[in-house]
């Protein structure tokens, strides 16, 4: 059983900073990709950083220079450095896993494991 657990939410000021981390259980593969969403209420689950195999990684452009996505595979868990943060950034933060090893920042649907989501809330 594929499991994917985050942490590492809370409330912060705007500028303030936050890591989430999502740590992997139970999947058996070495080559695989990540990917960080975000949905805020009353918007569509957007995709922020992704992050292949290889380590190369991709991001949203309304994150780029603020967040950073990182893992280690000897730990099995992803993380997600946000700096800077904005109110516009307050949102549910979800993890996935796809089995496409190459894969930077796909679309929801090429992803199949979801970890439960970890609130962020940034107050102005």
């Amino acid at each position: 059983q594929v499991q994917l657990v985050e942490s590492g939410g809370g409330s912060v000021q705007a500028g303030g900073s936050l890591r989430l981390s999502c740590q992997v259980f139970g999947y058996a593969y070495s080559e695989y990709s990540m990917g960080w969403f975000r949905q805020a209420p009353g918007k569509e689950r957007e995709g922020v950083a992704g992050i292949d195999s290889g380590g190369v990684t991709r991001y949203a452009d309304s994150v780029k220079g603020r967040f950073t996505i990182s893992k280690d595979n000897a730990k099995n868990t992803l993380y997600l450095q946000m700096n800077s943060l904005k109110p516009e950034d307050t949102a549910m933060y979800y993890c996935a896993l796809s089995y496409r090893w190459y894969l930077l920042l796909g679309d929801d649907d090429e992803y199949n494991y979801w970890g439960q989501g970890t609130q962020v809330t940034v107050s102005s």
